[in-house]
């Protein structure tokens, strides 16, 4: 196990696979905290609006699920289609991004739900919620209930997602240039004159396994003696050796 799989190149082949129906989950929530955020926007506008609310939580909502619908939507393309340009790294911080977003928003939206949903007092008169506040505390109050869900279930995709990269450090299969390591043959045929020349021979004759090299015998192909005449010297008989 080691980090260099956060690092690597390609789809962790080890994620779970109950990962797919998680991210499809949180797509689909996403979409319903979409539909709240638009309803308390839509409630800002009326008299609850008026009374000094405002659409900050509502907005960051919507900035958030859309976020969230551009990060698993390229990922989830790099992954049935593009696997070799998927970086991990990349896909990490995309991840831990999306969990601080989901974090402030459905905080800020339960904090302002609680305000449009209390009794405020003031000068010893008490104003209960009315009718606009209401709706405006309840669709928030649905969104940070829903946001928290997908906060949760963006931790438990990012820890398997961690998981599974440190479990495979490389996405690649490095294997030989030229075939087997080690003289073996390629493909498992042997070329008869590489063999030849590769075979060495003692120097006694034999060849492996004991079989005899014939040999000539010491003398069979010898030279017979050369006879050499002496030139007879001038007034000298001529002597044969």
């Amino acid at each position: 196990m080691t980090l260099n799989g956060l690092t690597a190149v390609g789809v962790p082949s080890k994620l779970p696979a109950f990962i797919l129906p998680l991210r499809i989950a949180i797509i689909v929530l996403s979409v319903v905290i979409l539909a709240l955020a638009a309803f308390a926007l839509s409630v800002f506008g009326s008299y609850a609006g008026y009374l000094g609310g405002y659409s900050g939580a509502s907005g960051l909502l919507i900035f958030v699920v859309i976020k969230t619908w551009i990060i698993y939507g390229v990922l989830f393309f790099l992954e049935f289609k593009m696997p070799q340009n998927y970086y991990r790294i990349v896909a990490l911080i995309a991840f831990v991004f999306s969990i601080i977003f989901w974090l402030s928003a459905w905080a800020w939206s339960a904090s302002l739900a609680s305000f449009w949903l209390s009794t405020v007092c003031y000068g010893g008169v008490c104003v209960g919620a009315d009718s606009y506040a209401k709706k405006e505390g309840g669709a928030l109050a649905a969104c940070a209930g829903l946001g928290a869900v997908v906060w949760v279930l963006s931790i438990v995709n990012l820890f398997f997602f961690v998981r599974a990269c440190i479990a495979e450090p490389s996405s690649g299969v490095h294997q030989a240039e030229l075939g087997q390591v080690g003289g073996a043959p390629v493909g498992g045929v042997h070329d008869p004159n590489k063999e030849a020349q590769g075979n060495v021979y003692p120097v006694d004759g034999s060849v492996p396994g004991g079989a005899p090299v014939a040999t000539a015998a010491p003398g069979q192909y010898a030279q017979p003696p050369v006879q050499y005449q002496q030139q007879p010297v001038y007034g000298q008989q001529q002597a044969t050796y």
